[in-house]
């Protein structure tokens, strides 16, 4: 078996997420680069190392800790929900920010979870134990993986509080297994005003130059033991074996760094029809239909603060894909993507003749797999991020059939509290008859849900459609879904069935599970199966290239170091900004640049405390370091392996790295530390929680 990790040469240095566990491989290259630290500092499960002060927050993104006593910073927009859910018109956290000043003041978060990463091990000859290569594709050697699988993980954590995962990687060509601890009691401990953790806004985001404090400060609790405990008043602050130090120095042009993290997925080694099919297939699709969702809910927002409050959080999701898929489907088409995956195919067979039957597989199945990939996008976009009463009245479905009903409509009268403490109905009418036509429009005959044309049809527009829907609903009043819920479950079913958001959205789901998610899935299976030959042919072709495992939330390491960009003709990105940029955007007088006045008024002061330099204040820095989704929150970390900035984005250039990873354009966005500090400190008098924390300027 080829070793899918060692690397002959590495042609693009600061390309690549790397596997925590096997740094060893590039030890060398990362020292030539500027780092100081060994292989073993960054990750080692026999002592203490780097790895153990990285979390994966809340599952989606990643968090460091600061402090002994389980202070972790992750950014404004990971903790955004749960400073929304905090928030009221009373109260306006977003608005005005928050910090505890005690630990009594600290916010507790249910289902909010950190989790810690315990080791990671190469499990792919046990996960292939029994099998031959040639047996490893057929059902038979399937069913043995999966069975292998399962009595690895369950060994892993036997009399332990630990959870394992074990996930492929290079599409099954190597296994390895995750074994981490997951604490239950995260606490909001701070944040600035969304004016100044959001600054720029939807204007700013994915662009550069950034001057956004996208931070949020967090405490983990855990029970006496230190061990992970539900929430509760009897835990305590999470003694932690490992904190980051701060370098209060900061970095210089050129200076190395390191961001570790969980990114969530790329997508390197697509076929050239597979990237051709999602430029111009997914990405314009996937594009409308957010597009058409946001412009009813920034309007509603702008208009009314309460209606802000409320879509906050939501419309932060859908906007923050919006424009990156928009920078995608540019940077993309600039670089030629589809051109240069074909060259690299072209020399691929030239190595090989064979091979052409193997591509020839692939671009077969890319033909049949994107008419229900396409379905698959669209559902997602309709059903998770379109008009929310069809959720909610589809949530219905398993309380209605429960064995346990009196146990879960107790839970369900609080989820239907919650629900409607965010909800509007007539943005939610708007965003449905906007995206209905756009979803159909993009299926074709084979994934399209005959029912939804018979029911425009019938009601002779999708605008008569929506209006009837909403019309006839019982589920639009809280105070009639409460009160059935306060009856019989055979009442409530009764009256479920009989509405007309439920079975819409019960056709719809049936639709999805019964045409669209099956034969997708067997599809995704046979690409797998041959893009598993696919990649390990290439790996062979091209012995000296770089070879790296896709991003898929597991924890990884990538480097590079401080410095711009020229991205377009014209163009040159410095890499670094500072407080003054945030003055000269404010005076333009646009929405999106609204400061705090005490943030003016200590820029007139020049108050920067030890968190300056040269007179002004550092506020973001660029880098070439690989990131993608998931890398959110990931600390940046300099030569000695100490905090100098959170990763929070990308530029728009850059998002195409999920696909390509360009070296002379793909920059990550970091908010420097030092602001970050001054931000407590200074700014919000929240100095007790900078005292947590170990800062060196040496």
């Amino acid at each position: 078996m080829i070793n899918f990790i060692l690397i002959a040469h590495v042609a693009l240095a600061h390309e690549g997420m790397w596997i925590p566990s096997l740094l060893k491989v590039i030890e060398g290259d990362m020292q030539s680069k500027g780092l100081k630290l060994t292989a073993e500092d960054i990750y080692s499960i026999n002592h203490s190392s780097l790895k153990d002060a990285i979390v994966h927050f809340g599952g989606g993104c990643t968090a460091e800790v600061v402090s002994e006593e389980g202070l972790i910073l992750t950014n404004h927009h990971c903790g955004y929900s749960e400073i929304q859910q905090h928030s009221s018109p009373e109260n306006n956290l977003l608005k005005n920010g928050f910090w505890a000043m005690s630990r009594k003041e600290e916010l507790k978060n249910p289902g909010l979870t950190a989790s810690f990463i315990v080791r990671i091990e190469d499990v792919t000859d046990l996960v292939f134990k029994g099998l031959g290569e040639e047996d490893q594709n057929s059902s038979e050697g399937k069913q043995i993986i999966s069975n292998n699988i399962r009595i690895i993980e369950k060994e892993a954590i036997y009399n332990t509080n630990h959870k394992a995962k074990i996930k492929p990687f290079y599409y099954g060509n190597k296994y390895f297994m995750i074994v981490y601890k997951t604490y239950k009691d995260v606490r909001l401990v701070g944040a600035p005003p969304s004016s100044m953790g959001k600054f720029g806004k939807d204007t700013d985001n994915w662009v550069w130059p950034r001057h956004t404090c996208d931070f949020s400060v967090f405490r983990i609790y855990a029970d006496k033991d230190n061990e992970p405990a539900p929430i509760s008043e009897e835990n305590v602050p999470y003694a932690a074996p490992r904190s980051l130090e701060i370098n209060l120095k900061g970095l210089e042009k050129d200076d190395f760094t390191m961001v570790f993290g969980f990114p969530g997925s790329t997508q390197q080694y697509l076929t050239s029809n597979a990237v051709d099919n999602y430029i111009n297939r997914i990405l314009p699709a996937r594009i409308e239909m957010r597009k058409n969702s946001l412009k009813h809910i920034d309007a509603a927002m702008a208009a009314d603060e309460k209606v802000f409050i409320k879509y906050a959080a939501k419309q932060s999701r859908i906007s923050n894909a919006y424009k990156k898929w928009v920078g995608q489907d540019l940077g993309l088409r600039k670089k030629k993507a589809v051109e240069l995956k074909r060259e690299l195919e072209a020399k691929w067979l030239d190595s090989d003749r064979n091979n052409q039957d193997l591509l020839n597989q692939l671009n077969d199945i890319e033909k049949q797999k994107i008419e229900y990939q396409l379905a698959y996008s669209l559902f997602v976009e309709f059903w998770r991020y379109g008009p929310e009463m069809i959720r909610f009245s589809y949530g219905f479905n398993d309380l209605i059939t429960s064995d346990n009903y009196q146990k879960e409509v107790e839970k369900k009268k609080n989820s239907v509290k919650n629900f409607f403490k965010n909800y509007e109905m007539t943005i939610d009418k708007k965003v449905f008859a906007s995206l209905l036509p756009v979803y159909l429009k993009h299926l074709n005959d084979i994934a399209k849900p005959t029912f939804l044309q018979e029911l425009i049809d019938k009601h002779g527009s999708v605008e008569e459609l929506v209006n009837s829907i909403y019309k006839k609903s019982s589920l639009l009043n809280q105070d009639e879904v409460t009160k059935c819920l306060n009856g019989s479950q055979a009442a409530l079913k009764k009256k479920i069935e009989k509405d007309p958001f439920y079975n819409f959205s019960n056709k719809l789901i049936t639709h999805f599970r019964n045409e669209i998610q099956p034969k997708l899935a067997e599809l995704e299976k046979l690409e797998s199966d041959n893009m598993r030959v696919y990649v390990k042919s290439l790996m062979e072709a091209f012995p000296k290239k770089t070879f790296w495992a896709d991003a898929n939330s597991t924890l990884r390491l990538t480097y590079g170091k401080v410095e711009g960009s020229a991205p377009r003709d014209g163009m040159q990105y410095t890499c670094y900004t500072t407080i003054d940029g945030i003055i000269e955007k404010y005076n333009t007088g646009e929405d999106d640049y609204k400061i705090p006045e005490r943030l003016l008024e200590l820029y007139k002061q020049k108050k920067y405390g030890i968190y300056g330099d040269n007179g002004t204040l550092n506020i973001c820095f660029l880098g070439s370091n690989h990131t993608t989704g998931g890398n959110s929150g990931s600390p940046v970390l300099d030569a000695n392996g100490r905090l100098v900035g959170i990763n929070f984005d990308r530029s728009w250039e850059s998002t195409m790295s999920d696909v390509l990873f360009d070296p002379d354009i793909c920059r990550n966005i970091m908010v420097d530390i030092r602001y970050v500090l001054w931000v407590m400190d200074i700014y919000a008098g929240a100095g007790h929680l900078v005292d947590e924390m170990n800062l060196v300027t040496n």
